[in-house]
């Protein structure tokens, strides 16, 4: 604090030598006049002194016979003189400081975190239906409304927070992430498990229903695997009833897939001429403002070159410029050679094999092969994979299946009632 006061009121740092500089010291402390930082150097000390107080030095300089001479100055008063002197840049100064206490007033910037079902393009229309907006001055803003206001629109969002920090408007939510219950579709009969593949089976774990083929058939798609009725037996190994169920069960196929992947036989590439031209441009929120021009190049790519001060950034308004840089390029047509062929398909192939492994299928040989054409490159062949199975279908109720066969004494029993 106290080397604020001495800036504000100016000071200087002077230098004395003489006959009794000892004896100057002593009549400016019985005067109350405030030295520090004294230094001895030599014949002569160095100390500091307000402005104020220089001024009285004078009479006792004389008495003692020191000289006195100042080394530097520091503080407001010898600083203004100079600044008033540059009038651009007093002007520059003040139009700043009304830039920054103006602009403070309003929203440069909306920032959104905590969502993942809600896309931000989604709540960017909510906002804009909500006249919540980038620019708008901070007296507009309800807070508390807002909150409201996304909570009835999202059911999803079981929580929500808005909070303006600077020129920024910060929203932060919480979804529910409780697991969504997918309801079951209702069979009034059973289900049976058919197989999607047809191919040899290679393991079968049944859970609930009647098997129908064992480790090792053959089975085409579309073969009944696990039968969703279940017979219920006399005692007398009759069958009295069925009870129909859902078939449940892990059942891997061995079977082959077919794979064919083509690769045009020529490409087009960038070919960059070399010329170039720029064109300005002032970015200010979701308005732009450049330079009118006509179409640079018949063909071009544009590059954007922005730059935005890092004063307006840490105060988040969205103030920029910059360039739009067109290179002008040619299309040139280029033929693939066998080995560039070969990296381009076996990367395709590898990404098909990735999507199988990620889907739990065993991959257990392949066989693939490379084919040129005058129009394009062919990788075609046959993969030996070894897949589960099973899709589940309504069971397929026989006329008569809920009858028991008649017993020796020529009565029927139906559902148990003789």
């Amino acid at each position: 604090m106290l080397g604020i006061l001495q800036f504000l009121k100016g000071y200087v740092r002077m230098k004395i030598w003489g006959v009794s500089p000892e004896r100057f010291l002593n009549l400016c402390s019985n005067k109350n006049i405030l030295l520090w930082d004294i230094c001895k150097e030599g014949e002569a000390y160095t100390m500091c002194i307000s402005l104020s107080a220089f001024r009285q030095l004078r009479p006792i300089a004389r008495k003692t016979g020191v000289r006195v001479v100042v080394l530097q100055r520091y503080g407001l008063p010898f600083l203004l003189p100079g600044l008033l002197k540059r009038k651009i840049f007093i002007v520059g100064l003040f139009l700043c400081v009304a830039f920054w206490i103006v602009s403070y007033r309003f929203v440069w910037d909306i920032s959104l975190e905590g969502n993942y079902q809600i896309t931000q393009e989604v709540f960017a229309d909510f906002l804009a239906s909500q006249q919540i907006r980038v620019g708008m001055l901070k007296t507009e803003l309800d807070i508390g409304a807002l909150e409201k206001e996304i909570r009835r629109a999202f059911p999803e969002i079981t929580w929500t927070s808005a909070r303006l920090s600077g020129t920024r408007l910060e929203i932060s939510v919480k979804e529910n992430d409780a697991p969504i219950v997918i309801p079951e579709e209702v069979y009034e009969g059973g289900r049976d498990l058919v197989s999607e593949y047809s191919g040899v089976i290679t393991s079968m774990i049944v859970r609930s229903g009647v098997p129908v083929v064992k480790i090792g058939d053959m089975v085409e798609e579309g073969t009944l695997l696990v039968e969703g009725r279940v017979p219920i037996y006399n005692e007398d190994a009759t069958v009295r009833e069925y009870k129909y169920i859902t078939a449940d069960a892990d059942i891997t196929v061995e079977h082959s897939i077919s794979y064919q992947d083509t690769l045009p036989a020529t490409y087009i590439r960038k070919t960059y001429t070399g010329r170039r031209s720029s064109r300005p441009f002032l970015r200010l929120g979701s308005r732009e403002v450049k330079l009118p021009m006509e179409r640079p190049y018949l063909v071009y790519d544009t590059v954007v070159q922005g730059h935005t001060p890092m004063v307006l950034e840490k105060l988040s308004i969205p103030v920029s410029w910059g360039q739009y840089v067109y290179r002008e390029y040619m299309n040139v047509e280029h033929e693939y050679t066998l080995k560039q062929a070969e990296t381009l398909l076996v990367e395709k192939e590898m990404q098909f094999l990735a999507t199988l492994e990620e889907k739990g299928v065993h991959i257990i040989e392949k066989d693939v092969k490379i084919e040129e054409s005058s129009t394009c490159w062919t990788m075609e062949g046959w993969i030996l994979v070894d897949q589960l199975t099973g899709r589940l279908v309504p069971t397929g109720m026989e006329s008569g299946a809920d009858q028991a066969p008649a017993d020796s004494g020529g009565n029927v029993s139906v559902d148990g009632v003789e």
